[in-house]
């Protein structure tokens, strides 16, 4: 028993039928598809869908085509009870819209070749998006963009929303699928909302709860030491990529020692171009700051670390 009154789907042909009557009654979808354990980031998505229209589905479903063998699968912290009850509680200001139903498929419902953790064992359809996906964290997850077009493409295919909702904390992967739905035509819109964040500037995220109080009120530090560095632009627009990097890594270290940076890139928007390290940025581009930082989950226990990923746009 989950608690909750919004109705369940975990077959693909009810969710199907479901939204075969919208279509008969001209009603608009809107779709939030997450891996669930959900927070304040994923429910201003949802609200952002009540408000635009009619009908709004959410999915909740692990994928395990984007994890690597050593990655976080198994840990990913899950509690459907929990994410239902939220989203129950959640109606839009002005509309009195609900959430209408959450899709929770099976593993094998939505990959029924199977699906190994290698890609090298891996058989089936699969979706790259090329040219997009190879940088940032395509460079440091090869196979994870690979695994994020092709369940997106699926949920796609099932759901067949209106508009879908991405969070721009993932900005890489609202590239790639923005570059997916217009290449593959498919028809649906994509609207991604900014990140939100807490008290402390720390991005929202899942992997938070593996954080220790401590540690988690140091790793604003990700967001403080970007910010500066647009400061910094702003106040000399011919400071180079390479001064910028640096002010971000001295400014993260002096922090925590501990904190290991896996990338500080600036990358043009529009292909995710590298900005090389002797450039200037030119402002006629939106350009995004990202970084990926290794943090210990608690500064007094050998518990492992966890990765954190942020970034902010440089607009013209």
């Amino acid at each position: 028993m989950t608690g909750s009154a919004i109705r369940v789907f975990r077959q693909i042909g009810d969710i199907r039928t479901f939204r075969r009557d919208c279509w008969m009654k001209n009603l608009s979808v809107g779709f939030v598809p997450t891996m669930g354990y959900l927070h304040e980031g994923h429910l201003s998505l949802v609200k952002k869908s009540l408000e635009d229209n009619d009908v709004t589905l959410v999915s909740i479903f692990v994928n395990p085509a984007q994890f690597a063998p050593t990655e976080d699968l198994d840990a990913y912290p899950r509690n459907l009870g929990r994410d239902l009850q939220l989203l129950d509680s959640i109606v839009s200001d002005d509309k009195l819209r609900r959430v209408a139903g959450v899709f929770t498929p099976s593993v094998s419902e939505m990959y029924p070749s199977g699906i190994p953790l290698d890609p090298s064992k891996q058989e089936g359809a699969f979706v790259t998006v090329a040219g997009v996906s190879e940088q940032l964290e395509g460079q440091s997850r090869p196979q994870f963009f690979r695994g994020v077009a092709t369940v997106v493409t699926k949920l796609f295919n099932i759901v067949q929303p209106t508009i879908a909702y991405f969070g721009q904390k993932d900005i890489q992967q609202s590239i790639v699928i923005r570059r997916m739905v217009s290449d593959l035509l498919v028809d649906t819109k994509i609207d991604v909302g900014a990140t939100v964040r807490d008290q402390t500037g720390l991005a929202l995220s899942s992997r938070n709860s593996y954080l220790s109080d401590e540690v988690r009120s140091q790793a604003c530090v990700l967001y403080r030491s970007m910010m500066d560095a647009r400061q910094a632009f702003l106040n000399d627009k011919s400071v180079t990529v390479a001064s910028l990097k640096s002010q971000i890594q001295n400014q993260i270290a002096s922090v925590n020692d501990k904190f290991t940076i896996d990338y500080v890139e600036f990358n043009y928007t529009d292909n995710l171009e590298y900005l090389v390290d002797n450039a200037t940025i030119d402002e006629a581009r939106e350009c995004v700051l990202s970084l990926a930082v290794r943090v210990p989950n608690s500064n007094t226990e050998n518990v492992g670390t966890t990765r954190l990923i942020d970034n902010i746009l440089f607009k013209k």
